[in-house]
């Protein structure tokens, strides 16, 4: 049930219209051991490099990875991950993040407007880093996050929705950023080396700013020596040369009293917990979604039990696991 559950969540988010919180999804994947990223979209293209996710290492419960040379910190953005195809240093194509290694072709939409650059200059004519340019007929992979300023309500949203529009005029129309954080095969010997490339030639990349006016969650170490991050490889899920710190929040504790259910403005039934108020972040608690019935299963929810609760993104408040009996029997 809760894989199942999670298997729907991972595709909501990468369709750009989540029904969990990052925090609700991040604490379910943890007591599942959940591992899958992504999702098999119906129509579905090829990314030349894989798009991995990253190892996460939450402060203060995990250890970092520890590398023998220089690390960079970048910014991790929230928005929807593409792949930009450019073939002898001209745009060829754009794929969604799909399941990361196949993803939806959207290439109609970013040849108006100036989301991504046309053309790369210089047009690359040398073997990079990995001696791999010239053996794939001068195609370069570029990646990076589509993401909408944090004023926007639902910025992530926002952004990856704006993928899966049919009408191009209507995409031109989004405020929309394109900012780069890879480019395979590597255009130099280092990471911030491929970033200076990447710059030259016209991209926001993510060594530039912090980007503090889009929606960020946590941040992303990589080693600096792209030979070295190549030596160290990579498992099935994520490269073992890059990691992103983040901190989970530890929410707050009550008892779930009840459990209502409400009526949206759109006519969607959704259950509500009624919580012994609480006090986060100088705001008093009593209620707090709870999704669906089957995220109230996953969480083994009943009448009376111990719940930890936080306000996600410091707004919506949200029932993110239950206290485990031990410490519930600790408490009476």
């Amino acid at each position: 049930m809760t894989k199942d559950l999670l298997d729907k969540a991972s595709k909501a988010y990468f369709e750009g219209s989540p029904f969990l919180s990052d925090q609700e999804f991040d604490a379910l994947a943890k007591k599942e051991g959940y591992e899958r990223v992504g999702y098999n979209p119906d129509d579905r293209r090829p990314h030349l490099f894989p798009l991995y996710s990253l190892q996460k290492v939450f402060e203060g419960e995990d250890t970092p990875p520890v590398y023998k040379s220089k690390v960079i910190e970048t910014p991790k953005l929230d928005g929807a991950a593409i792949s930009i195809q450019y073939r002898k240093g001209k745009l060829f194509r754009v794929i969604t993040r799909g399941d990361g290694t196949a993803g939806v072709d959207v290439t109609d939409k970013f040849f108006g407007g100036n989301i991504v650059p046309k053309k790369l200059y210089p047009q690359y004519t040398f073997s990079g880093a990995t001696g791999d340019y010239i053996e794939n007929n001068g195609i370069l992979q570029v990646t990076g996050e589509v993401v909408a300023s944090k004023e926007i309500p639902n910025a992530r949203n926002y952004a990856a929705g704006a993928l899966n529009l049919k009408d191009r005029e209507e995409f031109s129309r989004r405020n929309l950023t394109f900012i780069a954080y890879n480019v395979e095969p590597n255009i130099s010997s280092t990471y911030d080396g491929d970033m200076s490339h990447l710059e030259y030639s016209g991209f926001n990349t993510a060594m530039d700013s912090e980007w503090d006016e889009f929606p960020t969650d946590g941040k992303v170490f990589r080693v600096n020596d792209n030979t070295e991050y190549l030596v160290l490889g990579f498992t099935s899920h994520h490269p073992r040369g890059a990691y992103a710190l983040k901190t989970r929040e530890e929410g707050i504790e009550t008892t779930l009293l009840d459990v209502i259910w409400q009526t949206g403005k759109s006519g969607k039934v959704t259950p509500v917990a009624i919580l012994d108020p609480i006090e986060i972040d100088d705001a008093v608690i009593s209620r707090a979604t709870l999704n669906n019935i089957a995220y109230i299963k996953s969480l083994n929810l009943e009448i009376g039990c111990r719940v930890k609760v936080i306000r996600a993104g410091k707004i919506i408040p949200r029932v993110i696991e239950r206290v485990s009996y031990d410490i519930e029997k600790n408490k009476t």
